[in-house]
């Protein structure tokens, strides 16, 4: 190398100083530089200056010799020293050699241009934020540097930084945003604690709105915050906790809508301080920004529903996961049911894209079902949290998704079950005519669910299915109207909801308002009287378990009448006939006993109206499906003339152990609360002769058994036996309770009985030849 051509102005005892091995000659070798250089500013020799500048970058700091790159570093800090305020004109030429050094693989050569970047920084000071992106790329790296003298100059240089961007006010916020967005992904822990560090200095500024692009980095600052080391879990906990609070502040300016499906994917996460703190974030964001949140629900749902059944390992993320629930749940609204969702006119930001829809579930949340999800408004979003209601329509298809497949996920816990109940039955009671429409995807879930081991999740599962069957917009045109059970058949089972299930014609609508001897209340109300007996059907368990528990409460829920008068009418149909007899059995119990039924009771024990006698007709027929019920009936209705004609047939039947043992149990029931005026009109023994002959009949039918001994010992109190002798000419009583019952035909009824028992006969008989073959082939 020719050193005075090349090199001049710097004379060759420079050049060879500032490649020297020794530091002191590199330094001896810089403070000349630094001297030529003031000289060639008191003379304003700019060109001069910039030759020197490029000889020190070209020949010595992108040298291939690691001395001559030592020297290089040391003499471009001595020209920014020597430079002053005026280094400002010449930063790019200074700093771009000394930031390519950052990569060097000598680490004492990365340190000397850590140092030789420092002097230049702290005398340009605000003139090098036009280039601080640059910077910032070049400490992010040298944070994660393994050398720990490398790494202590850059901190040394990070907080020269850090001081000039606070004091300043010139700052380039819309420049950094995207290397911050891309270095925010690091997983090196120094680089992540670099970035927070950073964070945490810009969001205090008061000049910098950082809060205006938290969209851009809050999922980095989530990753962050899952880190291993505590100090940086921290640190992020800290940052993210500032802009919690700004945001607070100032609800107006944040961007819910972006942030929304950011918070529901990592509600989901599997750490617990990323999942705790996404949840409290959630739980702000629908707080503060109301029905702008509508859009994610079904998102928001996902992320939600599983941590309700936390145990209190996790009990704060449970107890937040339920105000989100909670506050969600309130943002729908009945005008939801009325939106018109053809005329949109201003869209929010839609659901995640196929990149960022969420992981789980995926069969309900992939990004196809949640484009689905389009939420319009009729004003802008920019103020979330004024006192003007934001007008969003809803689509309620991602949210139903959701909630159906976490009810028929068996894995789920029981308090997420009771939640989607809960849900589902508030979309009913707040959007009824857009919830009829998924009705029927519904039901058989629903129908399930009533198997469930919890009793808190039948109940709301039956509030559910009351709501369904007696919500006028489940009524369609072709639905049941008033009607006595006769006229009902059991074909019109699969029932189709109209595209409007709500908008009612005035006949159906005032079909709903009839007698409550009506059987039907809507269209499903008769659909899930069928279903509901199809399941005891199919799963006897259920019937022997919690049959009679159901039953009562949808006598709570529903009209009592209704439910007896249509399960009635289904069951006269039934073609398995022991099912039928065994559910005949179960309601009448029920009937008999069940506090929730003491009105239905006393209306069939009058037999006063038209109605009651309908309902009588229409058990009776059913009831015949067991003997023994049949005569509780006729007790239960005071009609003891028919009790003792019906125990009068039983001569014909087929006695079995389980014929007598329900007339033991009918023995033990009479003796019950319920049968108090039946024990008390054995005093009247002149107006209820057929009563004291049916219940000697029962005795004659007992074998000698304590229910024998009790009935016998009963009818020994009946005062004057010799007056229980009657004439067929006696005359029945005037009171109203035989004129109502003179309406009926018993002599039909009868009849009905012994064509019902026979069929009974024959199923025994076809029962007993189908096991006597079995038993053939198995000695066979």
């Amino acid at each position: 190398m020719n050193a005075e051509r090349d090199l001049s102005p710097l004379t060759p005892g420079v050049v060879r100083a500032l490649t020297d091995k020794l530091y002191e000659k590199r330094k001896v070798a810089a403070l000349e530089i630094e001297k030529l250089v003031r000289e060639f500013v008191a003379q304003n020799n700019t060109s001069q200056i910039k030759h020197v500048i490029q000889i020190l970058s070209q020949e010595f700091a992108l040298s291939q010799h690691p001395h001559s790159r030592k020297g290089g570093l040391i003499g471009l800090a001595a020209c920014s020293i020597a430079l002053g305020k005026d280094s400002g004109l010449y930063l790019k030429e200074l700093i771009e050699p000394v930031l390519t050094c950052f990569n060097d693989a000598d680490s004492r050569l990365r340190y000397y241009a850590c140092e030789a970047l420092y002097n230049i920084v702290k005398v340009a000071r605000g003139s090098v934020l036009p280039h601080f992106n640059v910077l910032f790329d070049g400490l992010s790296k040298l944070a994660a540097d393994p050398d720990p003298n490398v790494k202590s100059g850059s901190e040394l240089l990070d907080r020269l930084l850090k001081d000039i961007v606070t004091e300043s006010n010139q700052f380039d916020l819309v420049g950094f945003i995207p290397l911050l967005r891309e270095r925010i992904y690091s997983n090196n822990q120094y680089a992540r604690q670099f970035i927070i560090s950073w964070i945490l200095v810009l969001e205090s500024v008061p000049d910098i709105n950082l809060l205006d692009y938290l969209p851009e980095i809050l999922d980095g600052l989530f990753q962050i915050l899952g880190d291993n080391s505590k100090e940086i879990r921290k640190m992020c906990e800290v940052a993210l906790g500032e802009f919690l609070k700004e945001i607070k502040k100032n609800p107006s300016s944040v961007k819910f809508a972006e942030m929304a499906n950011i918070l529901v994917i990592h509600c989901q996460a599997t750490d617990d301080l990323i999942q705790l703190t996404a949840m409290c974030w959630m739980r702000e964001f629908i707080q503060l920004a109301g029905r702008v949140m509508l859009p994610y629900s079904s998102g928001i749902l996902t992320a939600v529903l599983p941590c309700l059944s936390y145990d209190d390992r996790k009990k704060n993320i449970k107890e937040v996961a339920n105000v989100c629930n909670q506050s969600l749940m309130k943002l729908v609204i009945p005008e939801d049911d009325e939106m018109d969702e053809a005329k949109p006119s201003m869209t929010i930001p839609a659901e995640p894209t196929s990149e960022e829809s969420l992981s789980k579930p995926e069969a309900v949340t992939t990004g196809e079902s949640q484009n689905e999800l389009d939420v319009t408004l009729n004003q802008p979003l920019f103020f979330p949290c004024s006192c003007e209601r934001i007008q969003v329509t809803l689509n309620l298809d991602g949210i139903v998704q959701v909630l159906d497949y976490h009810l028929s996920d068996t894995s789920i816990g029981m308090m997420t079950r009771i939640a989607v109940l809960k849900w589902l039955y508030h979309l009913y009671i707040k959007t009824p005519r857009k919830m009829f429409r998924h009705t029927d995807s519904l039901f058989p879930i629903l129908l399930r669910t009533l198997s469930d081991e919890s009793d808190e999740v039948i109940l709301k599962d039956l509030e559910l299915l009351a709501e369904i069957a007696s919500s006028p917009a489940g009524q369609t045109e072709e639905g049941h109207g008033a009607s006595d059970g006769s006229d009902v058949r059991p074909a019109p089972v699969e029932l189709h909801v109209p595209a409007r299930a709500g908008q009612l014609s005035s006949s159906s609508t005032k079909g709903l308002e009839c007698s409550p001897s009506t059987p039907t209340m809507n269209s499903y109300f008769y659909k899930f009287m069928i279903n509901l007996l199809k399941r005891f059907s199919s799963e006897r368990k259920l019937l022997e378990t919690r049959g009679a528990f159901i039953i009562r409460q949808l006598c709570l829920l529903l009209n009592a009448e209704n439910i007896f008068h249509s399960m009635a009418d289904i069951l006269l149909r039934e073609e398995d006939l022991k099912f039928a007899s065994t559910m005949v059995h179960t309601l009448n119990t029920i009937l008999l006993t069940s506090s929730e039924l003491f009105q239905l009771r006393n209306q069939l024990k009058d037999l006063k109206t038209p109605e009651s006698r309908n309902l009588f007709c229409c058990l009776y027929r059913s009831w015949c499906h067991n003997p023994v019920t049949t005569v509780s009936l006729c007790f239960l209705t005071q009609n003891y003339k028919h009790a003792y004609d019906l125990i009068q047939k039983f001569g014909d039947l087929e006695v079995t152990v389980d014929f007598l043992t329900e007339v033991d149990k009918l023995v033990q029931l009479i003796e019950c609360p319920i049968f108090t005026y039946l024990r008390l009109q054995l005093l009247d023994v002149k107006n209820n002769p057929y009563l004291i002959k049916a219940l000697y009949g029962l005795l004659m039918l007992l074998p000698q058994s304590s229910a024998f001994q009790l009935l016998s010992h009963r009818l020994q109190c009946v005062p004057n036996p010799e007056l229980m002798q009657t004439t067929d000419n006696t005359k029945p009583s005037t009171s109203f309770k035989r004129t109502a019952a003179s309406n009926i035909d018993y002599t039909e009824l009868l009849q009905h009985f012994e064509k019902v028992q026979n069929k009974h006969l024959e199923a025994r008989h076809q029962r007993a030849g189908r096991a006597e073959q079995l038993d053939r082939r198995v000695v066979l």
